[in-house]
């Protein structure tokens, strides 16, 4: 029997997190502000979400719009308050004025970390060069996920990127798991099951209200199943 495909789904609070636990997520990717495309959530919001489910959380480390670090100390400040709270999976990425990967601020904050796994999520889709932003990123201790659509557009428009990293999987630097989100349809996913990914993050598509609405344990179930019935 084929490995069970991880789902992944963001969560902005407790409400959120329960539904799609209910639904069949594996994971859930924790955040504020989805008007700034996702910013690191209060310290309580974590303890809140860890205390209602069981389920994998991963920590969106970023505190303002945009890509660059800003105040590196703070984001620092934030990773160990967000430890101290017993989180150990995070998320982050933060790239140079030149759309290159800001390698000392990602060294900086994962410094904290204690080994803890984390994604470097979608500013590789802004990144001048990915091949090199990944080449940069090679041994960077705990990284074990790119999440990605392959391009800033989205899927539709990154397809043809994802399937050719997909096929470069176990090279150096690209041993990471590929998380493919931004844009991501039920319709996209044979091809990438067939390519070998096996990681999908999904938000507003586990949302039928919009993110004005919560998560819908229905809508994930929906996500769960595709993926289970084209795995078996």
């Amino acid at each position: 029997m084929s490995k069970r495909a991880v789902l992944e789904v963001i969560a902005l609070g407790v409400e959120d997190a329960v539904a799609a636990q209910a639904g069949g997520a594996d994971r859930l990717e924790l955040v504020t502000d989805m008007a700034a495309d996702g910013l690191t959530p209060p310290v309580e919001t974590f303890a809140g979400i860890r205390a209602a489910v069981d389920i994998d959380l991963r920590v969106m480390l970023r505190l303002a719009d945009g890509f660059a670090v800003g105040d590196v100390e703070r984001v620092v400040r934030t990773a160990r308050a967000m430890r101290d709270a017993g989180a150990d999976e995070f998320v982050l990425g933060f790239l140079d004025a030149d759309g290159g990967v800001d390698l000392e601020a990602v060294e900086r904050v994962v410094g904290v970390l204690d080994g803890c796994r984390w994604t470097f999520h979608r500013a590789i889709d802004r990144a001048a060069d990915r091949r090199a932003l990944r080449k940069q990123l090679d041994g960077v201790p705990g990284l074990d996920t790119y999440l990605t659509a392959g391009s800033s557009e989205g899927v539709d428009d990154g397809l043809p990127t994802l399937l050719a990293e997909a096929v470069r999987g176990g090279e150096p630097g690209y041993e990471q798991r590929i998380l493919v989100g931004g844009g991501l349809r039920l319709d996209h996913v044979p091809a990438l099951l067939d390519a070998g990914v096996d990681a999908f993050h999904i938000g507003g598509a586990a949302r039928p209200e919009g993110w004005t609405g919560p998560v819908s344990a229905t809508a994930v179930a929906e996500w769960r199943a595709v993926l289970d019935g084209a795995r078996s």
